[in-house]
């Protein structure tokens, strides 16, 4: 483990589990307490909680905020409704990504009042994130800073969370069952350390229902108590209801999403290309009149040489990131992006970067696998969709 990675405020919580541990994004994370496959199947079938507070949290405020973001960022942001949430990109000038970033408005929305926003990075980008966005202010009355250090973040994923949490809040219930997709309220989480204030949102990245806790703070080491202690609190509220409950790290993580079809940075996403030829062109809305930085280099989709597409292995042999795309004489068409065995599935499924003329659905392709052409089939994405 380089010896530059931080540890999460929680890190003592993951050492006391068992946890093995990685290096991701700079930061020294839990990679999974036991069994990966086990914590998967937990998400997927009852609830797994995760320690998240390697993303970033970016508070911006003043009386333009919202249209600063809307300058800054791929999405329009000024027109988001209190208590909702939404995906964006940062672009560079020339159009690729930055980073991809989920945006929450923090503020009541009274007229004439402080508008308040919290832009949430990957954990690698967060000071790349921070510059643009400061950069981007200039000239706005506007406000960017930095609360990361100081802020903790727990997931509770899973068709049994509402269940975990509706007993962690017994007086917020009611508003945890009403809370839509990508909404948030800030609410109050009892703990064996006092009553912790967190704002939960109904936001996440596996494909299943869940809540990720944001859990500001004064300091850094006040962010790790407030962590530890809702961790706690979570798990055994879980334990009372009767509810199973898996502690996850990063592998489940990625192999969650990787079957929700939700794009990595750094796999899927990253600077040297643009959203349509990534997947997430859906965030780069063409309707939006504003201009904002890298419009102008964007293309079109219909000039996109590559495109991402969904794959799925014929065989038993998962295809890995960077392995070459092939197609029926063995030429080279693309490149895998993410690839694994699939729990859910029973059989490898990939995200690949390929030329247009191969992507359509149905497609035969192969992937090398060191040296040796396994056959795959271009599958519409999501690979998984939870059941509602």
């Amino acid at each position: 483990m380089p010896s530059s990675a931080r540890n999460s405020p929680l890190h003592p919580v993951h050492e006391a589990a068992g946890a093995t541990f990685t290096d991701f994004g700079g930061w020294n994370m839990p990679l999974k307490y036991g069994s990966e496959l086990a914590e998967h199947r937990a998400v997927r079938e009852s609830a797994g909680v995760f320690d998240l507070s390697h993303m970033g949290e970016v508070r911006v405020s003043g009386p333009q905020s919202g249209e600063m973001l809307d300058h800054a960022l791929s999405s329009t942001l000024s027109t988001l409704k209190p208590g909702r949430a939404k995906y964006a990109l940062c672009l560079t000038d020339a159009g690729t990504i930055l980073d991809d970033l989920i945006v929450y408005r923090m503020d009541d929305g009274a007229a004439g009042g402080e508008q308040e926003f919290m832009v949430v990075p990957n954990a690698g980008n967060i000071s790349a994130v921070v510059t643009a966005l400061t950069q981007r202010a200039s000239g706005w009355d506007a406000t960017v800073e930095d609360e990361s250090s100081r802020t903790s973040l727990v997931a509770v994923q899973g068709p049994r969370s509402e269940a975990v949490l509706a007993q962690l809040m017994p007086q917020a219930a009611e508003q945890l069952a009403e809370l839509t997709y990508y909404g948030h309220l800030t609410l109050t989480v009892p703990t064996d350390a006092g009553d912790v204030t967190a704002v939960v949102a109904r936001t996440g990245y596996t494909g299943e229902d869940g809540f990720e806790l944001f859990l500001p703070a004064s300091s850094s080491a006040e962010a790790g108590d407030r962590g530890s202690a809702v961790w706690t609190a979570v798990v055994r509220a879980a334990e009372a209801a009767g509810i199973e409950l898996t502690l996850c790290g990063l592998a489940a993580r990625d192999s969650l999403r990787l079957e929700a079809g939700m794009p990595l940075y750094g796999n899927e996403l990253d600077t040297a290309h643009q959203p349509h030829a990534s997947g997430v062109s859906f965030a780069v809305p063409a309707s939006k009149e504003v201009d904002f930085v890298g419009r102008d280099a964007l293309v079109g989709k219909d000039d996109v040489e590559e495109v991402l597409v969904g794959l799925r292995g014929e065989g038993r042999r998962a295809a890995r990131h960077g392995y070459p795309v092939l197609d029926a004489d063995g030429n080279t068409v693309g490149e895998v992006t993410s690839g694994a065995p699939s729990p859910a599935l029973g059989h490898p499924i990939a995200l690949a970067r390929v030329r247009r003329d191969v992507a359509a659905e149905g497609t035969s392709l192969q992937v090398d696998l060191r040296g040796r052409g396994e056959p795959f089939t271009v599958v519409a994405l999501p690979f998984y969709t939870r059941a509602r």
